[in-house]
């Protein structure tokens, strides 16, 4: 499947990153959450992606148009530095297109703007490019080929340290309950779609608002409930949790670490 992501927001609410730095591009180790993404989504063989790009475009295209991949990955290096053996490697397989689908456009009409690329495609995945799981993906396309509807999404318990307050007789509190103890779900971005979702789109309203209300008066849209890792990298502390699992060496996201089985890790490359 083809995997649309949702790249082109401001990103505000990590405004002391996004001001010089596009959301998809700040990074999380040495490497931006885009790349974890799409790298996650490259361990199962989904490795055809649709960058949907809006805010600082040019950074996102730069950051690939000179991507190397000795950064993310051990080589040897020989004959006084004109030989690199790289030992594993991650984007070589890659097929990435880039679509700049407006500075201001929303969900909606970002992937309507992309809906020319996925021409022949009954089903396609989708992200937002800023939640990280450790889900086996197979398992969500599974649940969506199962239930047969024209949506699927994540649906996870929130990483918030909010709580939320019950009141009664005009704000006597009657309860504080933290939330990530509730029952309360949310999306977690990681969609599968089929094909007909563009016929929902033509209002050019946000995708929950009005397309995702019709989906659900038709009972189209299902999610899949996973109470294991998912965390959004939506403020400065939630980067710096991300960050603190990767320097600890706890890195539940990245499935690629694992051979998949039967296929053992990838063999080393030769580059001149």
């Amino acid at each position: 499947m083809k995997v649309v992501i949702f790249c082109g927001g401001f990103g505000m609410r990590l405004r002391d990153h996004s001001e010089n730095v596009p959301k998809p591009l700040v990074k999380i180790g040495n490497m931006p959450i885009l790349w974890h993404v799409m790298k996650y989504y490259a361990y199962y063989g989904h490795t055809d992606f649709i960058l949907c790009l809006g805010y600082q475009a040019e950074a996102i295209k730069s950051y690939f148009l000179n991507y190397n991949e000795c950064i993310s990955n051990d080589f040897i290096l020989s004959n006084g530095g004109k030989n690199v053996e790289l030992l594993n490697n991650d984007i070589q397989n890659w097929r990435i297109h880039f679509v700049n689908t407006g500075m201001n456009a929303n969900i909606a009409q970002r992937l309507k703007a992309v809906q020319g690329f996925l021409k022949g495609e009954d089903e396609f995945l989708a992200n937002y490019c800023d939640g990280l799981t450790d889900l086996h993906l197979p398992d969500l396309i599974d649940y969506f080929h199962k239930k047969d509807k024209t949506a699927t999404f994540l649906n996870v318990r929130p990483n918030l340290s909010y709580h939320f307050v019950a009141t009664r007789n005009g704000g006597i509190v009657t309860g504080l309950h933290d939330i990530q103890g509730s029952n309360i779900r949310i999306n977690g971005g990681y969609y599968v779609f089929k094909k007909k979702i563009f016929k929902y789109l033509n209002s050019g309203r946000e995708l929950v608002e009005e397309p995702f209300q019709k989906l659900i008066k038709e009972e189209q849209l299902t999610a899949y409930a996973y109470d294991k890792f998912w965390a959004c990298m939506d403020t400065f502390k939630d980067k710096q949790m991300l960050e603190d699992l990767y320097a600890s060496g706890n890195v539940p996201w990245a499935v690629w670490k694992r051979p998949l089985p039967g296929h053992g890790f990838p063999k080393a490359v030769r580059m001149a």
